[in-house]
């Protein structure tokens, strides 16, 4: 009982303490702020509840006199502060202190001295144009600086000198044209470096090699076209790369694959075309691609991403043009769990490619303009248990019958198992304006079942294979055409044909050289029959224009009392010799060979002819039926002939005189065999040229007379 005075008096005194702190806080509370504790995390993660005077916007002009002294977090973010005075005493146990969004032009005129507990410093959305020599050496244990949104175009080279232990460094969207490597010798430890949206004109060999601690980059927004191949040498522990919104027009492979250890790639809103072969191989411990929002992307080819052990996931979402993933595309992906192709341009995604990814867990191609036919047909043959994402917004935008259906609904034996070849609208553009000297890629892609053969034809006619180079053109094996050191002879109309067992299909562009394209003086167009029998005609044709549209048409007009039919075809314009089945016998045709030029002019021929009835047909039949038994007969009596000959020769000789005799005999043959048995001569040849005929069957539809020869037609793709 004696003892229960003292602990009376005991908790009296702590209430007294207690309250007389809170006092002295809220008098040493600045006017307008808020003092409070609040929770705060330190830079490496760590949680812990921090005495904060919060000044944030209140639109003052100094720095506040007066502070409690056990202040860990100031924060005076959106107010009008443009210099703090040396007389300012800073709380010893300061942690963290934001000047964000005030007028600070200069850090002299922030006076930080020695601060040893300060951790954190945001000096966002000021006014600093340099950072001058050992500006902040004297906060030795500062582990993040943040100098986004100002006005730095000069950065000293020892400017850091005394900041050992920083981890994360922010400078943003500033003016930065250049990155020196000696700014990084003073901070060694920093994993963090984050230096995009700065007009930095070049990256050099071994810019950062000093930050052997580094783990994450951010080069977005600062208008990289190359970097070199050893820009990122030495960085052992980079796991993450950004390169966002650059405009690299190739994936930088050679630089990838010096990073050792990355595992997080972000390539997102480049101006890539192509996703080429090797561009992503060997990079052994990479989890995360992406390729997103690239505005010319238009394909992945063949072995583009390679002997990625690691890989979980790829994105390639939102590519306006991207039409075409090749089936061997991703190869050696053991671990890949999600694809990401939402949002394209794809028309199919071949059953191979999926295939080829052994893990694969979901996929996504909602939002494609999705043609349902061969190639997309494997979705529904229940031979998967890949999950589709969105599969309500994945709708078929051909063929016309099942336009507008999903596709998951659509049975798979209602798809064909082969078809016609597809190149992609967003191949390439219609028509190109290019300057005297300059080099172009042409890139033309195309699915379909069987995978599909692709060449081109140039504007004087010229079938480009690939894999061949010829003069000023290579082919690549996917089907892009280089053009390089463009002159006039080079402009005209080049056409894309992809062709496969069952027909073709065909994608031209115009090509201009400062404005303007050679002339068609000459452009002249003739006709020739070459065979006609009782159900078919051969056509031939020649033109002297050096520029031809590809599409060619052939109009066949039946006349009678009663009906005119016709029918078109159209035809590449390396194809000079055309088969036209499906006559009727003793009819007369007129046929038209109809060729529109790039100048804007109509080169039409046209020709009468009349096929031959079914008896002259008989009588051409048993008349080469007597032809050939003569000759049969003939060959037999010469033999016999020869027989007896031989006979006779031998019974008046001796038999080595005879032997003898005879060889000297037949080596002087009286007659050629030649002679004999004239040579078939084939049907297809055109004087020094041979062109391959194409045989079209095409049903003849019946329209009143009154119709102009302008009668919709119908075509016939190849």
């Amino acid at each position: 009982m004696k003892d229960m005075p003292l602990k009376i008096h005991f908790l009296l005194g702590l209430v007294t303490t207690a309250l007389l702190q809170a006092v002295e806080k809220k008098l040493n509370c600045p006017e307008s702020c808020t003092c409070e504790v609040r929770p705060w995390f330190t830079p490496r993660s760590v949680y812990m509840e921090a005495p904060t005077v919060d000044c944030n916007d209140l639109g003052l002009l100094h720095f506040p006199t007066r502070l409690p002294a056990d202040t860990q977090v100031l924060l005076l973010q959106t107010n009008n502060i443009a210099k703090i005075e040396y007389s300012v005493d800073f709380p010893v146990n300061l942690t963290g202190l934001d000047l964000s969004q005030n007028n600070l032009s200069s850090v002299t005129n922030i006076n930080l001295r020695k601060l040893p507990r300060l951790l954190s410093v945001y000096l966002e959305e000021n006014k600093l144009t340099e950072l001058p020599e050992e500006c902040l050496s004297g906060l030795r244990n500062l582990q993040e600086l943040y100098i986004n949104h100002n006005l730095l175009s000069t950065i000293a080279p020892g400017a850091f000198i005394g900041l050992d232990n920083l981890l994360r460094l922010h400078l943003n969207s500033n003016s930065l044209q250049m990155i020196n490597s000696k700014w990084f010798e003073a901070i060694p430890n920093l994993e963090i470096l984050m230096i995009g949206e700065n007009p930095i004109i070049r990256i050099e060999d071994m810019n950062f090699k000093p930050l052997i601690n580094l783990r994450s980059l951010v080069l977005a927004g600062i208008n990289l076209t190359e970097i070199p191949d050893n820009a990122l040498a030495g960085l052992d522990n980079l796991e993450s790369i950004s390169f966002y919104d650059n405009r690299f027009l190739k994936v930088p492979h050679v630089a990838l694959q010096k990073v050792t250890n990355l595992k997080f790639l972000d390539l997102n809103k480049n101006p890539i075309n192509r996703i080429q072969r090797g561009d992503f191989s060997n990079m052994l411990h990479l989890k995360e691609l992406g390729i997103n929002n690239m505005p010319e992307l238009i394909s992945i080819d063949s072995l583009a991403v390679d002997n990625l052990p690691d890989l979980r996931k790829i994105e390639a979402t939102n590519n306006p043009r991207l039409s075409y993933v090749h089936p061997n595309a991703f190869y050696k992906l053991p671990k890949l769990e999600s694809l990401m192709l939402n949002s394209n341009a794809l028309s199919a995604l071949y059953r191979s490619t999926i295939e080829s990814l052994p893990n694969l867990k979901e996929i996504s191609i909602h939002s494609n303009p999705i043609r349902c036919d061969c190639v997309i047909r494997w979705i529904n043959m229940n031979k998967t248990n890949i999950r589709f994402m969105e599969p309500e917004s994945l709708f078929c935008v051909d063929p016309p019958e099942f336009q507008g259906q999903n596709v998951r609904q659509i049975h798979f034996r209602e798809m064909m198992e082969i078809c016609l070849p597809l190149i992609a609208p967003e191949s390439f553009p219609s028509t190109l304006d290019l300057k005297a000297g300059s080099h172009v890629s042409l890139h033309c892609r195309a699915t379909a079942e069987p995978e599909p053969e692709i060449y081109w034809i140039t504007p004087s006619g010229q079938k480009l294979l690939p894999n061949t180079a010829c003069d000023k053109y290579y082919i690549h094996s996917e089907g892009t055409l280089d053009i390089s050191d463009v002159t006039q002879k080079e402009s005209g109309l080049y056409t894309c044909i992809a062709t496969n067992l069952v027909g073709a299909d065909l994608k031209s562009v115009m090509i201009k050289v400062d404005g303007s394209f050679p002339q068609d003086n000459s452009g002249s167009l003739s006709i020739k029959i070459k065979d006609v029998k009782s159900n078919s005609v051969l056509v031939s044709w020649k033109a002297k224009a050096k520029i031809l549209k590809s599409s060619i048409r052939w109009t066949a007009f039946l006349k009678t009392e009663n009906s005119q039919a016709a029918q078109s075809a159209r035809i590449p314009s390396d194809i000079k010799v055309y088969n036209i089945t499906h006559l009727n016998p003793s009819t007369e045709y007129r046929i038209c060979i109809d060729i529109p030029t790039t100048y804007q002019q109509n080169k039409k021929e046209c020709i009468n002819v009349t096929t031959k009835g079914l008896d002259l047909e008989v009588k051409d039949y048993e008349k080469s039926n007597t032809t050939g038994f003569l000759l049969c007969l003939g060959s037999l009596l010469g033999v016999i002939c020869m027989v007896y000959l031989y006979s006779c020769i031998s019974q008046e000789m001796n038999y080595d005189v005879g032997r003898s005799y005879l060889r000297n005999y037949l080596k002087k043959q009286p007659f050629s065999f030649n002679e004999l048995y004239p040579p078939l001569i084939s049907l297809w040849d055109t004087g020094k040229e041979k062109s391959t005929a194409l045989e079209v069957k095409a049903t003849v539809i019946g329209v009143p007379r009154s119709m102009s020869s302008n009668t919709n037609t119908t075509k016939l793709n190849f």
